[in-house]
């Protein structure tokens, strides 16, 4: 927010100068960026004027003009293309010093006279433009001092905003706070209402209530925009960062300035019919004032009439419905807008407009009003016309309602560290503009107008009260604490302890936005929809995570780009999921792995890890963290069928491990073989607290076993038949051996299994091993249907 100092003590001037004034903002919590004078530094320029103008005998650009600057009229040799008889112009006598310490003095130019310069506003430091020279009003005194005729002993300064504090995008707003911290009374021109000049309204019809609760219009016939924008306007304007175009738009824009309310004018003629607030249809057409043309989509709101639309609500009008130096009759707009709708829209058309800088951020919804009637009365100064009766559409129950809030004198002084009296209290909340409505045993009961839309709760009302109190008259005490260390639960292991494994693995800790590109999550989890942002950052990065592969095969994808030929990731982090009308966060574990299975050197080969070197590293990390899980056969949309896993863990589903479907990798444009698991966190964090268990003083007894069952009958379901038949001295199972060959038969294969029995109390005897053995090769012969391979 850029304002001119002379601007602001217009409504409150404290005591205070320039760098006292700067500092007391910033230590308010409103951060100066900058503090720059309005113009560079010159002296003796003056206003001149000039009163002939002829040819120069030796250049057909320039002009010899006859100045007028006091009492005396010089010659001046002038190459300005605007140049002309009459006009009032800054005049640079001999002796005077433009920015840069350029020192004008009397010169010959193709051998003509001349006596001083007239200048433009570049030359003045007043702006960059070079177009010709700066024309001044009829009005201008000649011979008056131009720096004290334009008040140029000014500074812009320069605030920078936090967005919760959209109440001082204004020179109201400032003033506001400048007179709160200087216990002075803001005071700004008085707004009466305008009384209607004619019968004619337009028509206003609000589709869209809830993201367009009040709109206000109203024409103003028979206006003469050929006039200019008066200086002192233009100035202000200037000083601000705004660049004059034509008095309405400069109007709209000083209202926009001065209460903080963004304005819009329409011409008339251009309206067909009346005014229609709606949504866009999608892909519907509206050429900027920008000259860009814009394919909108169905969720934004638009300024229309009854046959097209004319503008972006609150960013950007229409080309063909703006105003220009032809407009007669003016449709004047002031309105309220839903902040969230608005939130990132301009940016997703490339925008970033003051009006949609405000809007976005929160206006004061009860404005509208006051500052249509104070446009309209300085339009009516500036350029005439007659206006009409003030249209306004307004929907009650979605306009913003005022927030009470209880204000507890006691958590006053908790939070702050300083107890402040009872009556300060009182005056800060009257000043801020807060109505104290009900004074509580302990405290008050606080309603908040309608330009503080940020403070919501207790502690913003307690940050209002120390920002006014001062900041540097809060006591500076030392934080104090309780060390007692928190209970952990010894049997849950800390996600540290996940991390460290899998980087003791080789594999790179990725961290990724939470935030993901939607049609990279479709193709990996088209079964669950995304949250979708209300302001994304970007269009891919515009929905909630359902998983974290969304993130690290983007994340893979960048570093196959860069030629890596080995790239194992894992990321902990959170899954957005809709569920019961809320979100769940769920904490989850994911990993990819692609490329060689170990580093490159002298001793090992190119092999490529394979799914069993990743459920190799799964199962290794589940003996660590004392759990057992469960591989079986399942299908997902994005892992490879016959080779994707489920993982499960006492009967509950805890994850999957398989291989990228090919029809996505080609559609992510990835290379090899890609291997991917993802588990929910919690669960596998769950596991045992380890407990001392003597080693066996006993010999261990080995057998080895080789039986032929079915090809769709998996290793677990033999383990788990083997460990309920093999007794409680079992101490390991170890298939050391797989065979499928036509030598056994379609839908056969061999398994070879290594069995071993240990007691801790005695040496096994031969009778009892066998008799633990042929109660295996009976069990597996029953229940999966095995044949003993001799």
């Amino acid at each position: 927010m850029k304002l001119s100092e002379q601007w602001l003590r217009e409504w409150v001037n404290p005591a205070s100068d320039t760098q006292a004034l700067v500092h007391q903002i910033t230590m308010a919590g409103l951060e100066v960026d900058g503090v720059e004078p309005v113009a560079g530094q010159f002296s003796g320029v003056i206003i001149g004027e000039v009163t002939e103008i002829g040819p120069h005998p030796d250049a057909d650009k320039l002009r010899i003009c006859q100045v007028a600057g006091g009492e005396d009229r010089v010659q001046v040799v002038c190459g300005a293309p605007n140049v002309r008889a009459g006009m009032k112009v800054p005049f640079a006598v001999i002796g005077a010093t433009l920015p840069g310490d350029f020192k004008i003095r009397k010169a010959r130019l193709r051998g003509q006279t001349s006596n001083g310069m007239l200048c433009s506003e570049a030359e003045l430091g007043l702006s960059e433009s070079h177009d010709g020279l700066m024309e001044l009003p009829d009005d201008a005194p000649v011979g008056a001092d131009l720096a004290d005729y334009l008040k140029l002993n000014d500074v812009t300064i320069d605030i920078d905003l936090t967005p919760n504090r959209a109440d001082c995008l204004s020179i109201r707003g400032i003033a506001r706070e400048v007179g709160v911290l200087n216990q002075l009374v803001a005071e700004g021109p008085v707004i009466e209402p305008v009384p209607a000049h004619h019968a004619e309204v337009i028509d206003v019809a609000v589709k869209a209530p809830q993201a367009c609760p009040r709109y206000l219009g109203r024409v103003l016939r028979n206006v003469n925009l050929a006039v200019p924008t008066p200086l002192w306007m233009q100035e202000k304007l200037r000083r601000s960062g705004i660049r004059s175009i034509d008095a309405a738009v400069d109007v709209t824009n000083y209202v926009m300035l001065e209460l903080g309310q963004p304005m819009h004018a329409f011409d008339r003629a251009e309206i067909d019919g009346g005014i229609v607030v709606r949504m866009a249809e999608q892909d519907e057409k509206l050429v900027l004032l920008d000259g860009q043309e814009v394919a909108m989509t169905a969720d934004t709101l638009v300024i229309a009439d009854h046959q097209k639309p004319i503008a972006i609500a609150g960013i950007m009008g229409g080309e063909h419905s703006g105003v220009s130096a032809g407009t007669r009759d003016l449709v004047l707009e002031a309105a309220y807008f839903d902040p969230i709708l608005l939130a990132g829209k301009a940016r997703h058309y490339g925008l970033h407009t003051d009006a949609s800088h405000r809007f976005e951020r929160g206006v004061d919804a009860t404005m509208a009003r006051e500052a249509m009637e104070r446009a309209t009365a300085l339009l009516m100064d500036i350029v005439g016309g007659e206006p009409g009766d003030i249209v306004e559409a307004v929907s009650e129950p979605d306009l913003p309602v005022e927030a009470v809030i209880d204000l507890r004198e006691q958590r006053i002084s908790d939070v702050l560290g300083v107890t402040i009296d009872r009556t300060e209290i009182e005056e800060i909340l009257g000043r801020l503009g807060l109505h104290v409505d009900k004074l509580l045993k302990h405290g008050w009961r606080v309603r908040v107008p309608g330009f503080r839309p940020d403070l919501t709760i207790e502690v913003d009302l307690i940050e209002e009260v120390g920002r006014i109190y001062g900041y540097n008259n809060l006591p500076v005490t030392r934080a104090f604490g309780s060390l007692e260390m928190r209970p952990q639960v010894e049997a849950r292991r800390p996600v540290s302890a996940v991390q460290s494994y899998f980087v003791s693995r080789g594999y790179q800790e990725a961290i990724t936005y939470s935030f993901v590109d939607p049609k990279i999550q479709s193709l990996v989890d088209p079964e669950q929809a995304g949250i979708e942002l209300a302001n994304p950052i970007s269009a891919d990065l515009s929905v909630m995570r359902t998983t974290l592969w969304s993130g690290l095969l983007k994340t893979l994808a960048h570093n196959q780009n860069r030629q890596q030929p080995r790239i194992r990731l894992f990321e902990t982090g959170l899954q957005f999921v809709r569920q019961d009308g809320g979100i769940n966060q769920t904490p989850m574990l994911a990993g990819v792995v692609t490329g060689t299975q170990v580093p490159e050197n002298w001793a090992n080969g190119r092999r490529d890890a394979d799914f069993f070197d990743v459920k190799g590293e799964l199962e290794a990390l589940f003996d660590l963290l004392g759990i057992r899980i469960s591989f079986e056969a399942g299908q997902h949309p994005a892992l490879h069928p016959g080779q994707t896993a489920k993982l499960t863990m006492e009967g509950e589903f805890v994850g999957w491990l398989g291989v990228l479907h090919p029809l996505v990798q080609k559609k992510l444009d990835l290379n090899g073989v890609i291997l991917m698991f993802e588990l929910f966190l919690n669960p596998i964090l769950s596991g045992y607290v380890p407990n001392f268990k003597e080693f066996s003083k006993f010999p261990e007894v080995r057998r080895d076993l080789a039986i032929i069952i079915g090809s769709d009958v998996t290793f677990a379901e033999v383990e788990r038949i083997v460990r309920q038949a093999a007794g409680r001295h079992l101490t390991a199972l170890r298939p050391f051996d797989v065979y499928e060959g036509e030598t056994l038969g379609e839908g056969k294969k061999s398994l070879a299994l290594s069995l071993f029995w240990q007691s801790t109390e005695r040496t096994l005897n031969e009778e009892e091993v066998h008799s633990f053995f042929d109660g295996v090769i009976d069990a597996l012969k029953k229940e999966s249907g095995a044949i003993l391979r001799s």
